[in-house]
């Protein structure tokens, strides 16, 4: 059987094609939209890679040809093949209803073990002068707060608290809510930023916009709260768009990819030769907080990792060594 895998509506029988199914159960289970694309994209891949064939008509054998040739012809990444199981694995059985049966054939792509790229302090300083405006005050939260990329533009009003001086991280990675410090020194940019939106929001609300995109059915539950100042994003987009899942136009957070282009700008200024990205801010913060003397188990709290063995790995980054082993050459 041929099956296209890209259509969008209903079959000639009035069953929702493959795609709907899909999208249908992931918007049920409540994954993230840029995770939908994620899982339709390596959908459609597997099915073009079997002549189109339809999943049903295929099973474990085809799903560990597929990965394994992600290993060995695409020499794809670990990450970027346990992406793919996880769409297929979500596929079969979350849509189809089908349990795959483990595949211990499938080649797997080796995960290197690699320590994290961490700036100095000085190096922290002279990136962070270099920037400007918002993006200066997201890269400060980056390092400051230890937030991840996607906490910092997804930041709700509503979530800073500038009396307790902590910023509550709502459904972070593994859909976790943390609390971490919010730094003093930005109290006052910060309130300058959330004053920006009010006045945004006025405006939208003034042109019969302003209701924001809510989680988990929100917006039905509490129907006057996405247009609240305090569900409001930190960090606006600078226009409005249709949202992807309907037909409203919403003001959207900022785009990610503008805070990461700033940072790449201001690392070739500031001369920084390391490849530092906007999670090498975090992983900054993680171990500079280590070097001060903070207890690793307070750090995984802030970091949000599940287990502690993750956060343990900052101890090989610390200039004295994770044991404090003085070399016999200083020695």
């Amino acid at each position: 059987m041929s099956y296209a895998g890209g259509g969008e509506g209903v079959t000639g029988t009035g069953a929702p094609r493959l795609m709907d199914q899909v999208r249908a159960r992931m918007r049920l289970k409540h994954y993230s939209l840029r995770t939908e694309r994620a899982y339709i994209a390596w959908i459609r891949r597997f099915i073009f890679a079997n002549e189109k064939r339809h999943p049903r008509d295929m099973g474990a054998m085809e799903v560990e040809r597929f990965l394994s040739s992600l290993a060995v012809e695409g020499q794809v990444a670990a990450g970027t093949q346990n992406q793919a199981l996880s769409a297929l694995l979500f596929l079969y059985r979350e849509v189809l209803g089908v349990e795959l049966p483990w595949m211990e054939t499938m080649v797997r792509a080796k995960r290197p073990q690699r320590v994290p790229v961490v700036l100095s302090r000085d190096e922290v300083t002279r990136l962070l002068t270099l920037m400007e405006g918002t993006r200066a005050l997201m890269a400060s939260l980056l390092y400051g707060s230890g937030l991840r990329l996607m906490e910092c533009v997804r930041l709700r009003v509503k979530d800073v608290d500038f009396a307790r001086h902590e910023i509550c991280v709502r459904d972070g990675k593994g859909g976790k809510d943390r609390h971490v410090p919010l730094p003093t020194r930005l109290n006052g940019a910060l309130s300058q930023q959330v004053e920006r939106v009010r006045v945004i929001h006025e405006q939208d609300v003034s042109a019969g916009h302003g209701a924001v995109w809510l989680p988990y059915a929100l917006a039905r539950k509490y129907s006057s709260a996405s247009r609240e100042l305090g569900w409001q994003y930190v960090f606006p987009a600078t226009g409005l768009s249709r949202d992807p899942r309907g037909s409203e136009w919403r003001r959207h957070h900022v785009d990610e990819s503008s805070l990461q282009r700033a940072v790449r700008a201001a690392r070739l200024r500031a001369g920084i030769v390391k490849p530092a990205t906007c999670h090498t801010l975090r992983h900054s913060f993680a171990t500079h907080l280590l070097e001060s003397g903070h207890d690793i188990r307070t750090i995984q709290e802030l970091l949000g990792h599940k287990d502690v063995t993750t956060t343990q790995i900052y101890t090989h980054v610390l200039n004295r060594g994770g044991l404090g082993v003085l070399s016999p050459l200083d020695q």
